[in-house]
Protein backbone atom coordinates (compact mmCIF):
# COMPACT_ATOMS: atom_id res chain seq x y z
CA UNK A 1 0.00 0.00 0.00
CA UNK A 2 1.36 3.42 -1.01
CA UNK A 3 1.77 6.00 1.71
CA UNK A 4 0.24 9.25 0.40
CA UNK A 5 2.01 12.57 0.45
CA UNK A 6 1.44 14.71 3.49
CA UNK A 7 -0.74 17.75 2.85
CA UNK A 8 -1.08 20.08 5.81
CA UNK A 9 -2.58 23.54 5.55
CA UNK A 10 -1.29 26.55 7.42
CA UNK A 11 -4.76 27.08 8.94
CA UNK A 12 -4.96 23.47 10.10
CA UNK A 13 -1.55 23.63 11.73
CA UNK A 14 -2.37 26.96 13.37
CA UNK A 15 -5.60 25.52 14.78
CA UNK A 16 -3.72 22.52 16.15
CA UNK A 17 -1.07 24.76 17.71
CA UNK A 18 -3.71 26.92 19.37
CA UNK A 19 -5.42 23.80 20.71
CA UNK A 20 -2.11 22.63 22.20
CA UNK A 21 -1.50 26.00 23.82
CA UNK A 22 -4.99 26.01 25.35
CA UNK A 23 -4.46 22.48 26.69
CA UNK A 24 -1.08 23.41 28.19
CA UNK A 25 -2.92 26.14 30.07
CA UNK A 26 -5.68 23.75 31.10
CA UNK A 27 -3.20 21.21 32.48
CA UNK A 28 -1.39 23.99 34.34
CA UNK A 29 -4.54 24.45 36.42
CA UNK A 30 -4.23 20.86 37.66
CA UNK A 31 -1.77 21.58 40.43
CA UNK A 32 -1.15 20.95 44.11
CA UNK A 33 0.56 24.35 44.36
CA UNK A 34 -1.58 27.43 44.79
CA UNK A 35 -0.43 30.11 42.35
CA UNK A 36 1.96 27.76 40.55
CA UNK A 37 2.29 24.40 38.82
CA UNK A 38 3.23 21.23 40.67
CA UNK A 39 2.01 17.78 39.66
CA UNK A 40 3.80 14.75 41.05
CA UNK A 41 3.70 10.99 40.59
CA UNK A 42 0.74 9.03 41.98
CA UNK A 43 -0.99 12.14 43.30
CA UNK A 44 -4.63 13.18 42.81
CA UNK A 45 -3.33 15.71 40.28
CA UNK A 46 -1.59 12.93 38.37
CA UNK A 47 -4.90 11.03 38.19
CA UNK A 48 -6.78 14.11 36.94
CA UNK A 49 -4.15 14.83 34.28
CA UNK A 50 -4.28 11.22 33.08
CA UNK A 51 -8.05 11.33 32.77
CA UNK A 52 -7.86 14.52 30.73
CA UNK A 53 -5.09 13.15 28.50
CA UNK A 54 -7.13 9.98 27.94
CA UNK A 55 -10.09 12.08 26.85
CA UNK A 56 -7.93 13.95 24.35
CA UNK A 57 -6.42 10.70 23.09
CA UNK A 58 -9.84 9.18 22.48
CA UNK A 59 -10.87 12.36 20.65
CA UNK A 60 -8.29 11.64 17.91
CA UNK A 61 -9.13 7.96 17.62
CA UNK A 62 -6.68 6.38 20.05
CA UNK A 63 -7.74 3.43 22.18
CA UNK A 64 -6.56 4.22 25.69
CA UNK A 65 -5.59 2.58 28.95
CA UNK A 66 -3.60 3.43 32.05
CA UNK A 67 -0.75 0.95 32.42
CA UNK A 68 0.42 -0.83 35.55
CA UNK A 69 2.85 1.99 36.47
CA UNK A 70 0.38 4.84 36.02
CA UNK A 71 1.39 5.92 32.50
CA UNK A 72 -1.46 6.90 30.18
CA UNK A 73 -1.24 5.05 26.85
CA UNK A 74 -3.12 5.43 23.57
CA UNK A 75 -2.84 3.27 20.43
CA UNK A 76 -4.09 3.43 16.86
CA UNK A 77 -3.51 0.69 14.29
CA UNK A 78 -1.70 0.95 11.00
CA UNK A 79 -2.47 -1.42 8.16
CA UNK A 80 -1.67 -4.41 10.41
CA UNK A 81 -3.13 -4.18 13.94
CA UNK A 82 -0.51 -6.68 15.15
CA UNK A 83 2.45 -4.71 13.82
CA UNK A 84 4.96 -3.08 16.17
CA UNK A 85 4.30 0.54 17.15
CA UNK A 86 6.12 3.80 16.78
CA UNK A 87 5.88 5.30 20.27
CA UNK A 88 5.40 9.07 20.65
CA UNK A 89 5.25 10.94 23.90
CA UNK A 90 6.75 12.69 26.89
CA UNK A 91 5.67 13.29 30.49
CA UNK A 92 2.88 15.04 32.41
CA UNK A 93 4.57 15.35 35.83
CA UNK A 94 6.41 18.53 36.84
CA UNK A 95 9.06 19.96 39.09
CA UNK A 96 7.89 22.27 41.90
CA UNK A 97 6.73 25.69 40.67
CA UNK A 98 7.11 24.52 37.08
CA UNK A 99 6.46 25.97 33.68
CA UNK A 100 3.61 24.83 31.43
CA UNK A 101 5.54 23.15 28.62
CA UNK A 102 8.35 20.86 29.86
CA UNK A 103 7.13 17.37 28.98
CA UNK A 104 3.52 18.47 28.58
CA UNK A 105 4.16 19.96 25.13
CA UNK A 106 5.53 16.63 23.88
CA UNK A 107 2.47 14.70 25.00
CA UNK A 108 0.07 17.18 23.43
CA UNK A 109 2.05 17.41 20.19
CA UNK A 110 1.99 13.62 19.92
CA UNK A 111 -1.79 13.60 20.32
CA UNK A 112 -2.20 16.38 17.79
CA UNK A 113 0.10 14.70 15.26
CA UNK A 114 -2.18 11.65 15.40
CA UNK A 115 -5.07 13.98 14.53
CA UNK A 116 -3.11 15.42 11.57
CA UNK A 117 -2.07 11.98 10.29
CA UNK A 118 -5.26 10.09 11.08
CA UNK A 119 -6.37 9.58 7.47
CA UNK A 120 -2.91 8.25 6.54
CA UNK A 121 -2.24 5.99 9.53
CA UNK A 122 -4.14 3.01 7.96
CA UNK A 123 -1.44 2.96 5.26
CA UNK A 124 1.46 2.85 7.75
CA UNK A 125 3.52 -0.33 8.19
CA UNK A 126 3.47 0.26 11.95
CA UNK A 127 0.94 1.31 14.57
CA UNK A 128 1.20 4.56 16.51
CA UNK A 129 1.18 4.83 20.28
CA UNK A 130 1.12 7.94 22.43
CA UNK A 131 2.42 7.64 25.99
CA UNK A 132 2.04 10.26 28.71
CA UNK A 133 4.76 9.14 31.11
CA UNK A 134 4.06 9.63 34.76
CA UNK A 135 7.33 10.42 36.54
CA UNK A 136 10.16 11.83 34.48
CA UNK A 137 11.16 14.49 36.98
CA UNK A 138 11.46 12.41 40.15
CA UNK A 139 10.04 15.27 42.22
CA UNK A 140 8.10 13.19 44.75
CA UNK A 141 10.38 10.24 45.50
CA UNK A 142 13.76 11.60 44.43
CA UNK A 143 14.20 9.04 41.65
CA UNK A 144 13.59 10.15 38.07
CA UNK A 145 12.17 8.17 35.13
CA UNK A 146 10.04 5.78 37.20
CA UNK A 147 7.24 5.66 34.64
CA UNK A 148 9.43 5.15 31.58
CA UNK A 149 11.70 2.72 33.46
CA UNK A 150 8.65 0.52 34.09
CA UNK A 151 7.83 0.59 30.36
CA UNK A 152 11.46 -0.32 29.60
CA UNK A 153 11.22 -3.31 31.96
CA UNK A 154 13.90 -1.94 34.27
CA UNK A 155 11.87 -1.37 37.43
CA UNK A 156 14.10 -1.88 40.47
CA UNK A 157 12.37 -3.56 43.46
CA UNK A 158 14.43 -1.33 45.77
CA UNK A 159 12.33 1.62 44.57
CA UNK A 160 9.29 0.32 46.49
CA UNK A 161 10.86 1.61 49.70
CA UNK A 162 11.66 5.12 48.46
CA UNK A 163 9.71 7.70 50.47
CA UNK A 164 8.33 11.16 49.82
CA UNK A 165 8.53 14.16 52.14
CA UNK A 166 5.68 12.72 54.25
CA UNK A 167 7.22 9.27 54.66
CA UNK A 168 4.87 7.62 52.14
CA UNK A 169 6.61 4.83 50.24
CA UNK A 170 6.27 4.18 46.53
CA UNK A 171 4.49 0.92 47.41
CA UNK A 172 1.94 2.73 49.57
CA UNK A 173 1.45 5.42 46.93
CA UNK A 174 0.77 2.72 44.30
CA UNK A 175 -1.95 1.24 46.48
CA UNK A 176 -3.51 4.62 47.25
CA UNK A 177 -3.54 5.45 43.51
CA UNK A 178 -5.35 2.18 42.78
CA UNK A 179 -2.39 0.33 41.28
CA UNK A 180 -1.20 -3.14 42.25
CA UNK A 181 2.55 -3.17 43.01
CA UNK A 182 2.76 -6.86 42.17
CA UNK A 183 1.67 -6.10 38.59
CA UNK A 184 4.13 -3.31 37.75
CA UNK A 185 5.92 -5.69 35.40
CA UNK A 186 2.87 -5.64 33.14
CA UNK A 187 3.85 -2.11 32.07
CA UNK A 188 7.01 -3.47 30.42
CA UNK A 189 7.26 -3.56 26.64
CA UNK A 190 9.40 -5.89 24.55
CA UNK A 191 11.84 -4.55 21.96
CA UNK A 192 10.00 -6.41 19.20
CA UNK A 193 6.82 -4.47 20.03
CA UNK A 194 8.35 -1.13 19.06
CA UNK A 195 9.90 0.34 15.92
CA UNK A 196 11.18 3.36 17.82
CA UNK A 197 10.39 6.27 20.10
CA UNK A 198 10.07 9.92 19.06
CA UNK A 199 9.69 12.85 21.41
CA UNK A 200 9.15 16.56 20.85
CA UNK A 201 10.39 18.80 23.64
CA UNK A 202 11.24 22.40 24.32
CA UNK A 203 14.97 23.02 24.33
CA UNK A 204 15.93 23.57 27.97
CA UNK A 205 18.67 25.94 26.93
CA UNK A 206 19.24 28.99 24.69
CA UNK A 207 20.97 27.60 21.58
CA UNK A 208 17.98 27.74 19.20
CA UNK A 209 16.95 31.16 20.47
CA UNK A 210 20.46 32.50 19.97
CA UNK A 211 20.59 31.05 16.44
CA UNK A 212 17.15 32.40 15.53
CA UNK A 213 15.91 28.93 14.54
CA UNK A 214 12.65 27.32 15.69
CA UNK A 215 13.66 23.61 15.57
CA UNK A 216 16.65 21.31 16.00
CA UNK A 217 17.46 17.62 15.72
CA UNK A 218 18.66 16.10 18.99
CA UNK A 219 21.85 14.05 18.65
CA UNK A 220 22.04 12.55 22.15
CA UNK A 221 20.90 12.88 25.74
CA UNK A 222 23.65 13.67 28.20
CA UNK A 223 25.21 11.25 30.61
CA UNK A 224 24.66 12.12 34.26
CA UNK A 225 25.87 11.35 37.76
CA UNK A 226 24.39 12.72 40.98
CA UNK A 227 25.96 12.68 44.42
CA UNK A 228 25.05 13.61 47.96
CA UNK A 229 28.23 14.87 49.64
CA UNK A 230 28.64 15.23 53.41
CA UNK A 231 31.46 17.30 54.89
CA UNK A 232 32.11 17.01 58.62
CA UNK A 233 34.07 19.39 60.83
CA UNK A 234 33.43 20.56 64.36
CA UNK A 235 30.56 22.66 65.70
CA UNK A 236 31.80 25.26 68.21
CA UNK A 237 30.84 28.64 69.62
CA UNK A 238 30.96 31.29 66.91
CA UNK A 239 32.21 33.99 69.25
CA UNK A 240 34.67 32.00 71.31
CA UNK A 241 36.45 29.98 68.61
CA UNK A 242 39.35 31.75 66.83
CA UNK A 243 39.92 31.09 63.15
CA UNK A 244 42.98 28.92 63.72
CA UNK A 245 40.86 26.49 65.75
CA UNK A 246 37.88 26.31 63.39
CA UNK A 247 36.92 23.28 61.31
CA UNK A 248 34.09 24.95 59.40
CA UNK A 249 32.23 22.42 57.26
CA UNK A 250 30.22 25.09 55.44
CA UNK A 251 33.33 26.89 54.24
CA UNK A 252 34.70 23.58 52.98
CA UNK A 253 31.44 22.93 51.12
CA UNK A 254 31.53 26.43 49.66
CA UNK A 255 35.02 25.84 48.32
CA UNK A 256 33.99 22.64 46.56
CA UNK A 257 30.92 24.36 45.05
CA UNK A 258 33.24 26.96 43.50
CA UNK A 259 35.56 24.16 42.32
CA UNK A 260 32.63 22.51 40.51
CA UNK A 261 32.11 25.63 38.42
CA UNK A 262 35.83 26.09 37.73
CA UNK A 263 36.44 22.50 36.62
CA UNK A 264 33.31 22.26 34.48
CA UNK A 265 34.00 25.56 32.69
CA UNK A 266 37.31 24.09 31.57
CA UNK A 267 35.56 21.20 29.78
CA UNK A 268 33.49 21.03 26.60
CA UNK A 269 29.78 20.19 27.01
CA UNK A 270 29.98 19.49 30.73
CA UNK A 271 27.79 21.11 33.38
CA UNK A 272 27.97 20.72 37.15
CA UNK A 273 25.41 22.09 39.58
CA UNK A 274 25.29 22.27 43.36
CA UNK A 275 21.54 22.62 43.84
CA UNK A 276 21.32 21.95 47.58
CA UNK A 277 23.55 23.14 50.42
CA UNK A 278 22.58 22.78 54.07
CA UNK A 279 24.60 23.54 57.20
CA UNK A 280 24.20 21.96 60.63
CA UNK A 281 23.35 22.58 63.41
CA UNK A 282 22.12 25.67 61.57
CA UNK A 283 22.36 28.20 64.41
CA UNK A 284 23.46 31.77 63.80
CA UNK A 285 26.03 31.60 66.60
CA UNK A 286 27.53 28.15 65.93
CA UNK A 287 30.37 27.27 63.56
CA UNK A 288 28.84 24.69 61.15
CA UNK A 289 30.01 21.23 62.12
CA UNK A 290 28.45 19.51 59.12
CA UNK A 291 27.44 20.52 55.61
CA UNK A 292 25.53 18.48 53.06
CA UNK A 293 25.43 19.37 49.39
CA UNK A 294 24.15 17.83 46.20
CA UNK A 295 26.11 17.58 42.98
CA UNK A 296 24.62 17.06 39.53
CA UNK A 297 27.18 16.35 36.79
CA UNK A 298 26.00 16.16 33.17
CA UNK A 299 28.12 15.68 30.10
CA UNK A 300 27.86 14.68 26.49
CA UNK A 301 30.50 12.00 27.11
CA UNK A 302 30.91 9.74 30.13
CA UNK A 303 34.69 9.99 30.06
CA UNK A 304 34.72 13.76 30.50
CA UNK A 305 32.09 13.56 33.24
CA UNK A 306 34.02 10.90 35.15
CA UNK A 307 37.32 12.76 34.77
CA UNK A 308 35.81 15.85 36.39
CA UNK A 309 34.39 13.81 39.26
CA UNK A 310 37.84 12.32 39.87
CA UNK A 311 39.31 15.84 39.89
CA UNK A 312 36.64 16.96 42.36
CA UNK A 313 37.47 14.14 44.75
CA UNK A 314 41.10 15.30 44.74
CA UNK A 315 39.91 18.84 45.49
CA UNK A 316 37.81 17.50 48.35
CA UNK A 317 40.85 15.74 49.77
CA UNK A 318 42.89 18.93 49.60
CA UNK A 319 40.17 21.12 51.13
CA UNK A 320 39.52 18.62 53.91
CA UNK A 321 43.21 18.30 54.67
CA UNK A 322 43.72 22.04 54.80
CA UNK A 323 40.68 22.73 56.99
CA UNK A 324 40.74 19.65 59.21
CA UNK A 325 37.54 18.19 57.73
CA UNK A 326 36.29 14.76 56.68
CA UNK A 327 34.09 14.03 53.68
CA UNK A 328 32.10 11.23 52.12
CA UNK A 329 29.98 10.98 48.97
CA UNK A 330 27.06 8.77 48.07
CA UNK A 331 26.16 8.33 44.41
CA UNK A 332 22.37 8.48 44.06
CA UNK A 333 21.95 8.43 40.29
CA UNK A 334 23.94 7.45 37.22
CA UNK A 335 22.95 7.40 33.58
CA UNK A 336 24.94 6.73 30.45
CA UNK A 337 24.64 9.00 27.45
CA UNK A 338 21.83 7.95 25.13
CA UNK A 339 22.69 8.48 21.46
CA UNK A 340 19.82 9.03 19.05
CA UNK A 341 19.41 6.52 16.22
CA UNK A 342 20.84 7.86 12.92
CA UNK A 343 17.75 6.90 10.92
CA UNK A 344 15.46 8.69 13.37
CA UNK A 345 17.76 11.71 13.28
CA UNK A 346 17.61 11.62 9.48
CA UNK A 347 13.81 11.51 9.31
CA UNK A 348 13.57 14.26 11.93
CA UNK A 349 15.99 16.38 9.92
CA UNK A 350 13.95 15.73 6.78
CA UNK A 351 10.81 16.72 8.69
CA UNK A 352 12.38 20.00 9.78
CA UNK A 353 13.53 20.73 6.24
CA UNK A 354 10.02 19.93 5.03
CA UNK A 355 8.71 22.57 7.42
CA UNK A 356 10.79 25.18 5.59
CA UNK A 357 13.86 25.39 7.84
CA UNK A 358 17.03 24.79 5.87
CA UNK A 359 20.13 23.23 7.40
CA UNK A 360 18.68 22.46 10.85
CA UNK A 361 20.94 22.48 13.89
CA UNK A 362 21.90 19.30 15.70
CA UNK A 363 22.06 19.68 19.48
CA UNK A 364 22.85 17.35 22.34
CA UNK A 365 20.53 17.58 25.34
CA UNK A 366 22.14 18.32 28.72
CA UNK A 367 18.72 17.68 30.27
CA UNK A 368 17.40 14.18 30.89
CA UNK A 369 14.33 12.77 29.14
CA UNK A 370 12.19 9.64 29.14
CA UNK A 371 14.12 8.53 26.06
CA UNK A 372 17.02 7.67 28.39
CA UNK A 373 14.92 4.81 29.78
CA UNK A 374 13.09 3.87 26.57
CA UNK A 375 16.41 3.73 24.72
CA UNK A 376 17.07 0.43 26.49
CA UNK A 377 14.37 -1.26 24.42
CA UNK A 378 13.95 0.93 21.31
CA UNK A 379 15.78 3.36 19.07
CA UNK A 380 15.03 6.96 20.00
CA UNK A 381 14.84 10.31 18.22
CA UNK A 382 14.00 13.79 19.47
CA UNK A 383 12.92 17.17 18.18
CA UNK A 384 13.73 20.39 20.05
CA UNK A 385 11.55 23.49 19.85
CA UNK A 386 12.84 26.98 20.54
CA UNK A 387 12.43 28.21 24.10
CA UNK A 388 12.95 32.00 24.37
CA UNK A 389 15.94 32.74 26.62
CA UNK A 390 16.25 29.00 27.26
CA UNK A 391 14.57 29.18 30.66
CA UNK A 392 12.95 25.99 31.93
CA UNK A 393 11.85 24.45 35.24
CA UNK A 394 10.46 27.92 35.90
CA UNK A 395 7.08 29.63 35.44
CA UNK A 396 8.55 31.82 32.64
CA UNK A 397 9.22 28.78 30.44
CA UNK A 398 7.67 29.44 27.01
CA UNK A 399 7.23 28.35 23.42
CA UNK A 400 5.32 30.33 20.81
CA UNK A 401 2.20 29.12 19.04
CA UNK A 402 3.96 29.79 15.74
CA UNK A 403 6.87 27.52 16.65
CA UNK A 404 4.46 24.81 17.81
CA UNK A 405 2.81 24.92 14.36
CA UNK A 406 6.18 24.59 12.63
CA UNK A 407 7.12 21.79 15.02
CA UNK A 408 3.89 19.91 14.31
CA UNK A 409 4.58 19.97 10.59
CA UNK A 410 8.13 18.74 11.10
CA UNK A 411 7.04 15.99 13.52
CA UNK A 412 4.29 14.78 11.18
CA UNK A 413 6.64 14.88 8.17
CA UNK A 414 9.24 12.88 10.10
CA UNK A 415 6.71 10.13 10.88
CA UNK A 416 5.67 9.92 7.22
CA UNK A 417 9.32 9.70 6.16
CA UNK A 418 9.83 6.88 8.66
CA UNK A 419 6.73 5.06 7.42
CA UNK A 420 8.08 5.18 3.88
CA UNK A 421 11.46 3.83 5.02
CA UNK A 422 9.75 0.91 6.78
CA UNK A 423 7.49 0.26 3.78
CA UNK A 424 10.43 -0.31 1.44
Amino acid sequence: MTIPLLELTADGLANSARRIMARCNELARISSLRGGVERVYLSPEHARANRLAAEWMRDVGLTTHQDAAGNQVGRISGRDPEAPALMLGSHLDTVPDAGRFDGILGVLMAIEVVRLLRSRIPTFPFCLEVVAFSDEEGTRFGKALLGSAAVAGSWDPAWWELTDAYGITVRQAFLEFGLDPSRVGEAARRPDELVGYLEAHIEQGPQLDRAGQPLAVVSSIASARRFQITIRGEARHAGGTPYDMRHDALLGASEIAIAVERLCLAEHHLIGTVGQLNAYPGAVNVVPGEARLSLDLRGELEGTRDRVWAALTRELDQIAGRRGLRWEAREVHTASAMVCEPLLMDVMRAGIEGSGQADPMSLFSPAGHDGMAIGRIADIGMLFLRNPDGISHHPDEYVSTEDIAVGLRAFAEAIVHLAREHAR
